[in-house]
Formats: C-alpha cells, sequence, structure tokens
C-alpha cells in the first residue's frame, strides 16, 4: 500500500505481511498525534489485546513534531522530535500488540489545511484495506485544531466508502476537552488490564519527562468520570472515558458536521435552563 508522503510508514510490530494483518483488523483510530490513540481509544486497544479474532489499527495523522518539551528534550529540534514521536509510537504498538499502525507523516499545518488531499486519501486507502467495524476518532468538540481537521479529513474518507464498507459505528473521543456535558453520551469501560494502560502511556516519554504528564492526567480524569457518572449511587465502574456517537453523520452524506455539534449543544444549554428555571425560587 502506497501512501502519499515519502517517509510514511505502515508498522506491524510483529511481522505480520501487511495484508494479513490489516486483515484481522476489527477496531481502528484514526488520531492526530503519536499517543492520541492510547488516550482516547484504550477501550479498542484493550478489548483487542491478545484476542485472536480482533486487532486494533492505529492511523496517526500528522509527525508530532510540534509538540512541547522540557528537560531531557528541551533541546531537542522538530526534526529530531519528529523521530522520538515516532520510535514511541512503534514501542507502543509492539507493547498493545497492535495489528499495525500506520504514521502518515503530515505536518501539523498540512492536517489542518483544508486543501491538503493526501490526509483524506491515506486514511480513505487504509481503511478500504482494514474494513474495520468499529471507528474512534477525535469528537467534534474537541478544542484541538489538529484533532477537529483529523476528524474533518476522516470523514472525508469514510463518505468516500461504499456504504457497506463504511464502520458499523464510529465513535468521537474526549483529549482536550471533556465530554461530560454531552446528554446522549458514549460510556467506555476503560478499567480492564490496568497496567497495560499505564505502560502505554508511559513509552511517550518525550511527553511525559518533556513536560506533558499524560501518564496521570489520562487515568486521573477516567477516574474522575467513573466516579461523577451517577450522584446516587456507588461507583460501578474505576475508568471510564466518554465518546459522541457519530455513526449518523458518518453514514448520512447530506448532515453537515457543524449542524450536527449544535443540536449537542443545543440539547445542552435546554437541560442547563430547564434545572434553573425548575428549581429556581417562587
Amino acid at each position: 500500500m502506497k501512501l502519499y508522503k515519502p517517509e510514511a510508514e505502515i508498522f506491524v510490530a510483529d511481522g505480520t505481511p501487511l495484508e494479513a494483518a490489516l486483515g484481522r483488523v476489527t477496531d481502528a483510530c484514526v488520531a492526530g498525534h503519536p499517543d492520541d490513540l492510547e488516550i482516547m481509544a484504550y477501550t479498542a486497544i484493550a478489548s483487542c489485546f491478545r484476542q485472536p479474532d480482533r486487532g486494533f489499527l492505529g492511523i496517526v495523522a500528522s509527525d508530532g513534531a510540534g509538540s512541547p518539551r522540557t528537560g531531557a528534550y528541551g533541546a531537542c529540534s522538530d526534526a529530531e522530535m519528529r523521530r522520538v514521536r515516532r520510535r514511541e509510537q512503534r514501542k507502543a504498538a509492539v507493547v498493545g500488540e497492535y495489528a499495525a499502525v500506520a504514521l502518515l507523516d503530515y505536518t501539523s499545518a498540512e492536517v489542518k489545511d483544508g486543501q491538503a488531499d493526501g490526509v483524506a486519501l491515506d486514511i480513505h486507502g487504509l481503511l478500504a484495506a482494514a474494513r474495520p467495524r468499529t471507528l474512534y476518532v477525535h469528537n467534534l468538540a474537541d478544542r484541538h485544531d489538529t484533532h477537529v481537521a483529523t476528524t474533518r479529513h476522516t470523514l472525508e474518507a469514510v463518505r468516500r466508502l461504499p456504504a457497506a464498507a463504511r464502520p458499523a459505528r464510529v465513535l468521537g473521543c474526549e483529549v482536550w476537552r471533556d465530554l461530560d456535558w454531552l446528554g446522549d453520551k458514549v460510556v467506555m469501560d476503560n478499567s480492564e488490564r490496568p497496567a497495560l494502560a499505564a505502560a502505554l502511556l508511559g513509552v511517550f516519554d518525550s511527553q511525559v519527562a518533556g513536560g506533558k504528564r499524560h501518564d496521570l492526567a489520562t487515568p486521573g480524569r477516567r477516574r474522575a468520570h467513573a466516579t461523577y457518572l451517577e450522584s446516587h449511587g456507588p461507583d460501578d465502574l474505576e475508568q471510564v472515558a466518554f465518546a459522541m456517537d457519530l455513526t449518523p453523520l458518518f453514514h448520512d452524506d447530506r448532515m453537515v458536521p457543524a449542524d450536527f455539534v449544535r443540536a449537542h449543544l443545543e440539547r445542552f444549554r435546554e437541560d442547563v435552563e430547564d434545572r434553573l428555571l425548575r428549581l429556581r425560587r417562587s
């Protein structure tokens, strides 16, 4: 399979031929940066781990070169950071026993460029070959431009597929904005294999030692979500992540992304206003 960028690659950790590796994919995630897969799609990674009838495909759009850095990584150039983050993402694929991980190698600026057709074409080719049943993407209310742009490219890629080849379910996940405000959110249990979750986040030393404690913040958010999910009962789960169900948007080519998100925001506004009116003093 040929990808657009000359240094893009598809890494298969166990050495399986690419066609066979993609053939066992059941779950896929398209993420903006290295380590986003492990933050947003851990449910899929854990569900596929050491399961002979399941396989996880990670697709990373950008090269991660512009990430913040300090300490041991403070003097790294963007080119050096790109190489570091590529190595880390490969290591995560080994630890998580992914079917494959595709590193598309675009800059963040290229991902955010609405005219960069190569991003959608690469994603389309990979999804057409892998045919995942469930697809994880960034939610469209995320506050990171590269994340939202990656999902827009993924939407274009999926809409190029015939209806029968599209993922049966598409979930928009959390990274740079929580989804606890979402009324009809999808609750994803992230409690399984906590050691694996920690190992995956720990692989990205350039982030952990470089000034971004994703290894603490991510399980902390999952734990908080589990506790604050229900106000009138004990915690049923230990680790929870939320997602926006984007399936209708990815299956109906007439839907407009902004309108889809606006409807969720309107329901949230109505819920807040209704509660304030219902509980006001007479």
